[in-house]
C-alpha cells in the first residue's frame, strides 16, 4: 500500500506502524532503494501486507493460472509475485516509481518476471477492467471512491481487501490469519461482483420484479393472479432466490436469465426494458 493518507486515519494508523515496524520488515536486496515501513506515498502510507495474509487473500479468492490479478496500490510486488508463483498474469498498479524499479528486481529474483508486471500509475486513473481478481490494502474513503468502478467490472470479478471494507456493501467472505506471524491487519475481505438484475424480468407465465442491494435481492414473483416475495442472492452471475416454497437458481447473461426451480423444472426470463 502507498499512498498518503487522510488526516482522520493519521493517528490510529501512525500508532499501529510505531508497533509492528519491526513485524513488517521484509528482506530486501541489498543495496539500491529501501522502503521504509510508514513512509508517506500519493493516497496512504506504505504498510506491506504479511505474507501470510497475502496467501490468505489469494486462496479466498481461488486465483488459478488462468486468472487475471491485479494489485492496486503494489508496494514492493509481494501480492502480484505471489500471484505470479501460482501462474496467474499479474499486474502491480504503483504510484511510486521506486516501488515499481524494487517490485521489477524482486519478481526477477522470485523468477516470475514473465507473469508479474508493474507499472507507475495513478490507480484512478488506471484501467483494471481486465482483471479477474482485485487485490488491495487501502483506507475506507479510497476503497469508497474506488467501489462505483469495481461493482462496474464483469460479474464473478473477485476483490479482496486487506483490513478495510466497503461499508454497508458487506463481504462475502470474511477471514482471518490466526497464526502468531500475522500480528496487525491480520483480516481479508472477499466481494464477488454481483451482476446487475434490478428492475422487471417477463417470465411465459408471470413477471419478477427485483430490487437489489449489492449481492442482496428482494422482491416479487407475480404469477397466475397470486404475488409472492421472493428473497434471495447473486454470486457473480449466479442468481438464486425463494419464492414462497419454491426455490429458483439460474444464470445472468445480459438481458436473459435462466436456470432450474427446484422441482427441477426449467424457468426462463427476459430483461423488461424501460
Amino acid at each position: 500500500m502507498n499512498r498518503s493518507h487522510s488526516v482522520r486515519w493519521a493517528v490510529a494508523t501512525l500508532g499501529l506502524i510505531l508497533m509492528s515496524a519491526g513485524v513488517f520488515a521484509q528482506e530486501q536486496q541489498q543495496g539500491g532503494y529501501q522502503p521504509q515501513v510508514g513512509q508517506p506515498g500519493k493516497d496512504v502510507v506504505w504498510v506491506p501486507t504479511q505474507q501470510e495474509l497475502v496467501n490468505k487473500m489469494l486462496a479466498m479468492a481461488k486465483v488459478t493460472p488462468q486468472d487475471y490479478v491485479i494489485d492496486l496500490g503494489s508496494g514492493d510486488g509481494r501480492t502480484v509475485i505471489s500471484a505470479a508463483k501460482i501462474g496467474a498474469q499479474a499486474l502491480g498498479i504503483e504510484y511510486n516509481p521506486d516501488m515499481v524499479e524494487l517490485s521489477k528486481r524482486n519478481a526477477a529474483a522470485a523468477g516470475v518476471s514473465d507473469k508479474a508486471t508493474f507499472v507507475k500509475a495513478d490507480l484512478f486513473e488506471s484501467d483494471f477492467s481486465r482483471a479477474t481478481v482485485i487485490t488491495m490494502f487501502l483506507l475506507p474513503d479510497i476503497n469508497m471512491r474506488l467501489r462505483p468502478r469495481l461493482l462496474n467490472l464483469k460479474p464473478g470479478t473477485r476483490v479482496v481487501s486487506n483490513s478495510f471494507t466497503m461499508e454497508d456493501w458487506q463481504s462475502d467472505e470474511t477471514a482471518n490469519v490466526e497464526s502468531g506471524a500475522c500480528t496487525s491487519w491480520c483480516t481479508a475481505y472477499l466481494w464477488i461482483i454481483p451482476a446487475k438484475v434490478e428492475g422487471k424480468w417477463q417470465l411465459p407465465d408471470g413477471e419478477l420484479t427485483i430490487k437489489q442491494q449489492f449481492q442482496m435481492i428482494a422482491g416479487t414473483l407475480a404469477s397466475g393472479g397470486k404475488e409472492t416475495a421472493i428473497q434471495g442472492k447473486l454470486n457473480g452471475d449466479g442468481i438464486s432466490f425463494a419464492a414462497g416454497s419454491s426455490q429458483y437458481d439460474g444464470r445472468v447473461e445480459g438481458d436473459v436469465i435462466s436456470g432450474t426451480i427446484k422441482s427441477g423444472a426449467a424457468w426462463r426470463a427476459t430483461r423488461v426494458k424501460q
